[in-house]
C-alpha cells in the first residue's frame, strides 16, 4: 500500500518548501496576520499528513485498527485501500507515527504546565510587589501599576488577566504612547497569541531535528509582535507606536551595535516609521485561501482511492 508513503513524501515536501517559500517572500512583514495564518496552515498540513499515514497504515497492519476505520465504508472502497497486503513496514511506520502522535502531546501538556507555572509565579511576585489595599479585592481591575526602575508592560493572562506597567514606564510614557502600549498588549490577549507560542514551542522542543518546527516557532515570536504592533498603530499612530516602542527598549540596549534578547526592537521601530505598502484585499483573500486549502491536500489524496473506487 503505497498510500502511506505517498502522504508521509507530501508532508516533507510541505515541511521543506513552505519555509523557503515564506522567507522568499516579501510580504509577509506587510501582512503579520496574513502570514501567521500561512504558517499555521502549513504546520496543520504536515501534521495532517502525519495522522492520515499512520491511520492508514494501522488500519493495514492491523484488522482491529482497520475494521472501525473502514466499518461503514462499501466494499469497493475497502478493497480498492488493499487492507491486510502490506509487510512489516506498515507496523513500522504506525508505530513510529503514532509515538511522534504521543510525544507531541506530551510536549505540549509540559509546555502549558510550564507556562502556568511561570504564569503563579508572576502573579504571586506581583502580589508581592504590589499587595491589594485595604478593602481591595484581588482581580478588580485589568490595569496594574508595579513600582519599577524600569520602563515595562507586559500582558498576564489568565483568570483574570491583567495588564501590568511599571511606574518608569508611566514616568516615560505619554498620553498616547502609553494607550499604544496598551493596545499592543491588548492585540496579544485578544488574539491569543498565547496559545500560538506554546504550540510552536512544544513542537520545536518536541521535534529539534525538524527544522520547519524551528522556523515556526521564531516565526511566531516575531509576527505576533508586528501584528500586535499593527493593532495598536491603526488606533493610535504609526509614529506614536514607534516612539512607545523606542521608550520603552532605549535603556535595554536594543539599539546598540551588540545584539540583545530584543534584537527584533529595531526594525520593528523602522517598520513603523516607514510604513510598507499593503496588499490588496483582494491579494490577501486570495492566500488566505490558498492557505487554508494546502492541509485540505492531504485529506483528498487520503480519500482519492475511495472516491475512484465508487466514481
Amino acid at each position: 500500500m503505497i498510500l502511506p508513503a505517498a502522504l508521509l513524501l507530501l508532508g516533507a515536501l510541505t515541511a521543506v518548501l513552505a519555509p523557503r517559500l515564506l522567507a522568499r517572500a516579501d510580504w509577509p512583514d506587510r501582512e503579520p496576520v496574513v502570514a501567521l495564518w500561512v504558517w499555521q496552515c502549513a504546520v496543520a498540513a504536515v501534521i495532517v499528513c502525519c495522522a492520515l499515514s499512520m491511520t492508514l497504515s494501522a488500519a493495514a497492519a492491523w484488522h482491529a485498527v482497520g475494521g472501525p476505520v473502514f466499518a461503514t465504508a462499501p466494499g469497493p472502497v475497502v478493497e480498492a485501500y488493499a487492507l491486510g497486503t502490506s509487510g512489516l513496514w506498515a507496523d513500522t511506520t504506525a508505530v513510529t507515527l503514532a509515538c511522534g502522535g504521543l510525544w507531541s502531546a506530551v510536549m505540549l501538556a509540559r509546555e502549558v504546565v510550564r507556562a502556568r507555572s511561570r504564569r503563579r509565579l508572576r502573579r504571586a511576585e506581583l502580589r508581592h510587589r504590589a499587595p491589594l489595599l485595604p478593602g481591595e479585592e484581588p482581580g478588580t481591575g485589568p490595569l496594574v501599576v508595579l513600582e519599577g526602575e524600569r520602563p515595562d508592560a507586559w500582558w498576564l493572562p489568565g483568570a483574570p488577566p491583567q495588564l501590568v506597567v511599571t511606574t518608569a514606564a508611566l514616568r516615560r510614557l505619554e498620553g498616547r504612547q502609553l494607550d499604544a502600549v496598551l493596545a499592543h498588549e491588548k492585540g496579544h490577549a485578544q488574539a491569543r497569541h498565547d496559545w500560538l507560542l506554546h504550540c510552536s514551542a512544544a513542537l520545536a522542543d518536541g521535534f529539534p531535528q525538524v527544522p520547519v518546527f524551528a522556523a515556526f516557532r521564531d516565526e511566531m515570536h516575531r509576527l505576533v509582535e508586528l501584528a500586535a504592533d499593527d493593532v495598536a498603530s491603526r488606533r493610535f499612530g504609526r509614529l506614536t507606536t514607534a516612539l512607545a516602542l523606542v521608550e520603552l527598549n532605549e535603556d535595554r540596549g536594543v539599539f546598540g551595535p551588540c545584539p540583545t534578547a530584543r534584537a527584533d526592537v529595531p526594525q520593528r521601530v523602522h517598520r513603523l516609521l516607514t510604513p510598507p505598502n499593503r496588499l490588496t484585499a483582494a491579494r490577501r483573500l486570495r492566500l488566505t485561501a490558498a492557505a487554508a486549502l494546502v492541509p485540505v491536500v492531504p485529506v483528498l489524496l487520503a480519500f482519492a482511492p475511495g472516491l475512484r473506487a465508487l466514481g
